[in-house]
């Protein structure tokens, strides 16, 4: 019996253990890319942006508001520390 007088054997395992390690990989890779996505936050940072904008706008304002800007900017700078705190816990 020759080579060619022999049946085709294809040997499964190694092919399976490649393909295993493949999805292995790429779920790997998948999940830091979503991390990194996570991490970056556009719309928390973007808040976190105009909140400053703001507390900005309300320290440069008028001072004779009867104490309502001081407030205001209390709890703008309250509002940033959450936001801030937000970002640091969705890292």
């Amino acid at each position: 019996m020759t080579l060619l007088d022999r049946p085709a054997v294809i040997s499964l395992d190694g092919n399976m253990k490649t393909l295993k390690t493949s999805l292995v990989l790429v779920t790997a890779i998948a999940a830091m890319g979503l991390q990194s996505v996570r991490a970056d936050q556009p719309r928390m940072r973007n808040a976190l942006a105009h909140l400053r904008d703001a507390r900005t706008a309300l320290q440069n304002a008028e001072r004779n508001k009867g104490g309502h800007r001081e407030r205001a900017v209390e709890l703008v700078n309250r509002a940033i520390a959450e936001v801030e705190a937000g970002i640091a816990a969705g890292r």
